[in-house]
């Protein structure tokens, strides 16, 4: 296949992810429930929403212009161990490795093997060449290079274990939202889907707050009422409680709006139903701040994206198609391969 082959292939499947009906999603998230209880319907939605998003024909042109459209020599078998905290989150990955050129090997997350699949028949049905491309594997022993996405811990044996082949190892990041203090409600509210998206699951969650010395956090308390039905979940609801009580019986201060819980602390990430925070001087000191965390932080968040580099607030999980996990370009990493 040629490259404009291969890219109208991937516009094709933007187009059926878009006109998916109802009865199908609901479908999908059944069987993707009964494999991970995280994976709701609301939240599969918001995924398939999300990849569509990524497949629109403009610019996903104009992104995949930016890259040699073939590989330097023959391609390269790129393994990938894909990872599960949220619906789909593998695509990009399976989306630069076949557009580059490269065969995919592709070793899905226990958590997230249903609808990744799924969405490899629907691309296969589009553009059957593909199957020389696409590979599902439970070993990644042929691969001749490796991309890999975990947390520090397994980050560090993965850096051991593709040593000595090329290698792509993502890390344990998290976001962060930023107030300069003066937001109205409704702009707080803005923040939700940001927090509560995937119950705070992905990297792009925002888990932590920086805000100015002595904010009174009752207006965002408040914004943040109509999500109050991801404490339906039983998990989720579980996580409440079990962090509840461990900041009673250890005498921590927080605050509580009856499903999610707000305490000062250093920690970028926070476990599910937390949100931390830290307060900041003056300008300078909230730069400073930032950028002591910039090699574990995905995303900045503000209002409108006040804050410079910053994402607006809502957005935080809707990346472009060019905005890399860990901010390390996937696509220059395959077309390095030779």
């Amino acid at each position: 296949m040629t490259h404009p082959e291969r890219l109208a292939a991937f516009i094709r499947l933007g187009q059926r992810l878009r006109t998916l009906s109802d009865d199908e999603l609901y479908s999908l998230a059944s069987r993707a429930r009964n494999h991970n209880p995280w994976f709701d319907e609301a939240n599969v939605r918001a995924a398939f929403q999300g990849v569509a998003a990524l497949l629109d024909a403009e610019p996903l042109t104009a992104w995949a212009a930016r890259y040699p459209p073939e590989p330097q020599h023959e391609p390269r078998r790129v393994g990938v161990v894909m990872a599960g905290n949220i619906p789909l989150v593998g695509f990009h990955d399976l989306l630069c490795v076949l557009l580059s050129g490269h065969i995919l090997l592709a070793k899905l997350s226990s958590d997230d093997n249903i609808l990744l699949r799924w969405v490899g028949q629907q691309l296969l049905d589009i553009e059957p060449r593909f199957e020389a491309q696409l590979r599902f594997v439970d070993m990644l022993r042929e691969a001749d290079a490796f991309i890999a996405t975990g947390s520090d811990n397994t980050a560090r044996y993965f850096e051991y274990y593709f040593s000595k082949k090329p290698h792509l190892i993502r890390r344990n990041r998290s976001s962060i939202g930023v107030l300069a203090g003066l937001e109205p409600r409704e702009e707080l509210a803005q923040f939700g889907p940001d927090i509560f998206r995937y119950y705070g699951l992905g990297c792009r969650n925002v888990a932590k707050l920086l805000v100015p010395a002595g904010y009174d956090f009752t207006p965002f308390l408040d914004s943040m009422q109509s999500w109050e039905a991801v404490d339906n979940h039983n998990r989720y609801h579980n996580n409440y409680d079990y962090q509840k009580s461990l900041l009673l019986v250890n005498r921590v201060p927080h605050l509580d709006n009856g499903f999610m819980l707000l305490t000062e602390s250093m920690q970028l990430v926070s476990p599910i139903s937390v949100l931390h925070f830290s307060e900041y001087q003056d300008e300078q000191d909230l730069r400073q701040q930032l950028a002591d965390v910039a090699d574990k932080t995905q995303v900045v968040v503000s209002v409108h994206g006040w804050y410079p580099g910053s994402v607006p607030a809502g957005q935080a999980q809707q990346p472009g198609v060019g905005e890399y996990a860990d901010r390390v370009d996937t696509m220059a990493f395959l077309a390095s391969l030779a």
